[in-house]
Order: structure tokens, then sequence, then C-alpha cells
């Protein structure tokens, strides 16, 4: 029997022709993408399988699109789960992927999430215009440093958005306050990302307020296993808890360092899998903890070999 501590990816790991493969060997596919489809208003199968590439790129589809097809993989894989010598002990998701892996909790139902996640991108985009936000990667430094190199509160705003791995943390905030940021920093490796917003900094703070009211209204229940949480690192079962955690994450920091290390240390997984297009986050745990064995459930063959 291995322990399985479950992954499920974030905004940019979207690619075209996502999900297709899976869609045209197994009617659940089929099934899950024509509910999302149904629940949308619109095809988002088509966008995903044929793009084009930068309307599945678009904030608003990309987070449905990637929840879609993680549901989809992770579904396949539990259909052959009864024979299967693996036990899920604990799950975590990366920004957007939290909702992936509550839905594959079963503490929200896969249509309230991908509609939550239609608007959770819309208002993301719409909380701050184009062109005034920034994102960047930091390499080889440790938060303290990062921190040290922040403006102050009630000046222009850059934060830490994303502790990913060691010496890879994330800042965003107003074009001008990441400016600042990287001269108060002085030498380090920099990488601006190509994102549509500044995503988690308090720029968001109009998203949180408007996704709240969303969140308020759809049911959430105690998780079959535990989902550890980006705001706050930790696993919750009272539902209410998850809900305020999934609003407080649109302006917090994605914790995933504290979020793996956290779950590794209370749930002594064997190995991570991630259910999904793309090997990010499997490559950002060879960072955090190299004893665990990695595995990315995202084709037939991938499920064939998993079963």
């Amino acid at each position: 029997m291995t322990n399985i501590f479950t992954l499920f990816p974030g905004q940019g790991s979207q690619k075209v022709g996502m999900g297709k493969e899976l869609a045209d060997a197994y009617p659940t596919a089929q099934e899950i993408f024509a509910l999302a489809d149904k629940a949308l208003g619109f095809e988002l199968s088509q966008i995903c399988f044929e793009g084009p590439s930068d309307k599945l790129t678009l904030t608003e589809i990309a987070q449905p699109a990637i929840l879609t097809v993680s549901t989809v993989c992770y579904r396949l894989w539990k259909q052959g789960a009864p024979t299967s010598p693996h036990t899920i002990v604990a799950a975590a998701g990366h920004s957007l992927g939290e909702y992936s892996a509550l839905v594959a909790a079963e503490a929200i139902s896969f249509e309230d999430a991908v509609r939550l996640v239609n608007k959770r991108g819309k208002y993301m985009q719409e909380a701050v215009p184009v062109g005034t936000g920034k994102m960047v990667a930091v390499l080889g430094k440790e938060v303290s440093e990062i921190e040290a190199a922040l403006p102050a509160p009630g000046g222009e705003v850059a934060q830490i958005a994303n502790i990913n791995a060691p010496g890879q943390i994330v800042v965003a905030g107003s074009v001008a306050g990441v400016q600042q940021f990287v001269e108060r920093l002085g030498a380090a490796k920099v990488i601006e990302l190509t994102v549509s917003a500044p995503f988690h900094c308090d720029l968001m703070k109009p998203a949180e307020e408007k996704l709240r009211k969303d969140l308020a209204n759809i049911d959430i229940k105690k998780p079959l296993f535990p989902v550890y949480q980006n705001f706050t690192a930790q696993a919750s079962d009272d539902p209410e808890v998850i809900r305020e955690n999934l609003a407080l994450q649109v302006c917090g920091r994605v914790r995933w360092v504290e979020c793996v290390t956290n779950a590794v240390s209370a749930r002594s997984p064997e190995a991570v899998w991630e259910y999904g297009a793309g090997n990010v986050l499997t490559g950002l745990v060879k960072r955090i903890n190299t004893s665990l064995t990695r595995v990315n459930i995202d084709s037939p063959t991938a499920l064939s070999a998993a079963a």
C-alpha cells in the first residue's frame, strides 16, 4: 500500500489540446467536459481541445479549463482505485488548484467549482487595469531577504505572492511597487512573469469581495481527506473555515512550501501524484522533499501505469 499526497496544478499549466486524448479514450472524460460546458454556458471543451491559445490563456477560461482537466484525470484514476494499492492521505492545490483538490475530496461539487473559478478569473482580471500590475519570480533568495526589500505598507504595493520552493519566491504588486522592490533587492536573478494581473496581493481586494458573495451561496461539505489550504498551509474539516480560506486566498500568499512540508510531516506520504496538465508541482516538490516518489497523471498511458 502506498500513501499518496495528491496535487492539483494552478494557472499557467494550460495548453491547447489539454484533455483531448483522455476525452477520446474515456466516456467519463467526455461526461465531465459536457458537465463543464453546461455549467458555464459555453463550450469550454472546444477551447481546451482546439484553442486558440490566446483564448485559453484568458484567466476566466484558463481557471475552469485547468480545474476540469484535473478533475478528469483524478476521476479516471479513481475509477480504478478500488483495486489500487494506493491510499490518498492528503491533498493540496496551487492557488486555483485548491478548488480542484476540494472537488476531489468531495467538499465542493464539480459544477459549483467550475462556475466559481470562472467568476474568480473574471474578478481577478477586472480588479486591476491591464498594464498597471506586475509579478516577478526571484531566484536564490530567502523569504527574509525578500521581505526586507519590500516597500513599506501604505505606499506602492509589492508583496510576496507565492513561496513555491526553496529559492523560488514570487512577488506581485503595482508596476511601481515591484520596481521599487527590485531596486531595493539589489543583485539577484529576477524574472518578470507573463501574467494578466498581479495575483495574490492586496490589489486583488475587489476580487476577494466579489468572490466572497459567491462562496456564501455554495454548499461546502467536510472533505473526504485533508486538503491543505494555501492561506493557512493547514487542513481543516470545518466547511466554514474552508470557505473563509478560499476567500482570503485571493489576496493572500500561496504558502506552497509549507503546504507540502506540513502535509508530509502530519500524513507521512510516500509519493506525490499530480493530476492534470503539466508537471510544475511535482517539479517544485522535488526541490522541497527529495525522498518522495513523483508521478504525473495526465494521459491514458499515465493512467494505465498508475493502476
